[in-house]
């Protein structure tokens, strides 16, 4: 298994507008790390500049400590798996996993050892003689992991390979991915929109909007110490509530062009600021109040889902609005007034200019 490293790596198709910009991170040796971010914002060309897929306009890609921006995608000693499977129609499953220990002449006896080891491996053993035609979505799947595996490379690469499964098949296959990493080890690279993915499979995320690594850290720290607004809106299900307010002798308002909505009780060191954005988990808002120094707000209800075991309620507060996650049994009606309390140690500041976390 190899390190990877990216030295402020660039990328721009017309010299002018950049769709990867200065990025740098380190994959350690047997890590799992997961490219996240909304379409577009560049990480699919991150990883296919890993690959050699995509050439890299500035700065280095090592691997393994070795400059590599010029090596050509064979020579890397990669295994890439794609979004829509790329399995040749025409070979059997056995076929398919093979052909890349053929093209290197690697021995009949030594191939079949390989590829019954890993379908094995992945349970696919039943369905070395048939073609992708006659496979589902996971099998197929499996049978691009399969072909990636039996090649033992020293990176794999993923790009979105779930996204084209339901999601009862995608929540199967991400526990897949899982065991596998942790029982082969590898050094992986996992290419994703979809942040429920990211923090279920990743060792480390690195949070992309707009061609720029906004963090790159574990899923705990992403997700209770997001270092910007956008991470904060990003991670999470529903997302971090994220309220602009000001703070005036004293107070502390939500910003509205018509209503007073006042957060009782703040804190001295969230009245230091004369206006920010305030960010709040919806699991850290309450119905009930938790202790006699909770801070709370009071909305208006919007609507509320059920989800069987818990509910989620959107209040309205005037311009903006804030959803939170309560018990299922807990009951709202729309247009029913509900006051919610948190504690400022679980709240969340950005500056209203950068977006960036503000020290508390």
């Amino acid at each position: 298994m190899a390190q990877v490293e990216l030295q402020g790596v660039s990328k721009t198709y017309d010299g002018i507008t950049q769709v990867v910009s200065d990025v740098s991170l380190k994959v350690s040796e047997g890590e799992l790390v997961v490219f996240v971010g909304p379409s577009g914002c560049g990480k699919s060309t991150l990883l296919r500049m890993v690959a050699g897929l995509e050439s890299i306009s500035d700065g280095q890609l090592l691997i393994e400590g070795q400059r590599v921006n010029d090596t050509p995608a064979r020579e890397r000693d990669i295994a890439m798996v794609f979004q829509d499977y790329a399995l040749y129609p025409h070979k059997t499953v056995e076929e398919n996993m093979a052909f890349a220990l053929r093209l290197r002449r690697v021995s009949d006896k030594e191939i079949r050892a390989q590829v019954q080891q890993t379908a094995e491996l992945l349970k696919i053993q039943h369905l070395l003689q048939r073609k992708p035609a006659a496979l589902s979505g996971g099998q197929r799947q499996r049978v691009a992991i399969g072909r990636a595996i039996v090649r033992q490379p020293s990176v794999f690469l993923f790009d979105e390979p779930l996204s084209n499964l339901d999601a009862q098949m995608r929540t199967e296959m991400r526990g897949e991915i899982k065991r596998l990493h942790q029982r082969l080890g590898a050094t992986m690279i996992y290419v994703t929109h979809d942040q429920v993915e990211a923090m279920t499979l990743a060792d480390k995320m690195a949070v992309l909007d707009q061609g720029r690594v906004i963090q790159f850290d574990t899923p705990h720290t992403i997700y209770h110490q997001p270092a910007h607004q956008f991470v904060a809106s990003f991670t999470g299900s529903p997302p971090m509530n994220l309220l602009q307010v000001q703070s005036r002798q004293g107070r502390l308002t939500i910003l509205d062009k018509q209503a007073h909505f006042e957060i009782a009780n703040p804190t001295p060191p969230l009245l230091a600021n004369p206006a920010f954005v305030l960010g709040i988990r919806p699991e850290q808002l309450h119905v009930q109040s938790q202790g006699p120094h909770d801070m709370s707000i009071e909305g208006i209800v919007e609507l509320t889902e059920l989800l069987g075991s818990e509910t989620l309620i959107r209040i309205s507060l005037g311009d903006q609005s804030a959803m939170c996650r309560v018990p299922g049994e807990f009951f709202a009606k729309p247009g029913e007034k509900l006051r919610l309390h948190f504690d400022s140690t679980s709240a969340h500041v950005f500056d209203v200019n950068t977006g960036k976390r503000m020290a508390q």
